[in-house]
Order: C-alpha cells, then sequence, then structure tokens
C-alpha cells in the first residue's frame, strides 16, 4: 500500500562532530557543511553492551545555512530532517568514489541552553 505524499524525508538525532563549516559559493549563496554521529546500542550474546555510531554529512543552503552557523557548535545535540542524497566525484586516482548527504530542511537543538 502506498502512502500518499511519501517523499525522500529523513530525520536523525545526534550530537554534532565539529564546529559549522561555512562557504559563499559563486552564486553567493551561503552554504554550511557539519557531521552529526547517531549511536545504537545491542547487547551481543555474553549480554554485554554494544555501541555503533554511524556519522553522516549533513549541508544546508541559504537561510538554513547561515542559522546553522550560528547556532550549532561542536557537541550539540540537535534533531536533523532533510533529503536524502547521492554523490560521485573522482578522486585523484581516477576512482569514481561514492557518498550520501543530507540536505538540511530543519533542525532543532535538543541541548539544554547554558
Amino acid at each position: 500500500m502506498a502512502i500518499s505524499g511519501t517523499r525522500n524525508k529523513i530525520q536523525l538525532i545526534g550530537h554534532l562532530g565539529k564546529d559549522v563549516e561555512v562557504k559563499t559559493l559563486k552564486s553567493g549563496i551561503t552554504m554550511a557543511k557539519f557531521s552529526v554521529a547517531t549511536s545504537d546500542y545491542y547487547r551481543n550474546s555474553k549480554g554485554e553492551k554494544i555501541s555503533t555510531t554511524q556519522w553522516h554529512s549533513i549541508v544546508a543552503f541559504g537561510k538554513v545555512a547561515e542559522l546553522v552557523e550560528r547556532l550549532l557548535i561542536k557537541g550539540i545535540k540537535v534533531l536533523i530532517q532533510g533529503k536524502l542524497v547521492y554523490n560521485r566525484y573522482e578522486d585523484k586516482n581516477g576512482i569514481t568514489r561514492n557518498f550520501a548527504s543530507i540536505i538540511l530542511s530543519e533542525f532543532e537543538i535538543l541541548s539544554p541552553k547554558k
């Protein structure tokens, strides 16, 4: 059964791995890049708690990028929402590499205010 209005949407809760990197593109649009770590836990056959961490590349443009630059810092806990995109590039050895990133549309700070 198809759900009406389904689209490419992703939502994550995690912590920023480093401060936001910002630059202005040739078009004049602001672009912000940062990474978010999400962790999952499970118990192995011996009952030991095991943690796995995934790193996600996040990109924001325009007004969202400007907000991200002002409000987000390394270590802060955030909820992010956006669209998952896949990109390709050729490295210096001529090998085609694939990577995924999330184009940020909305975010919410979950860390307590200091």
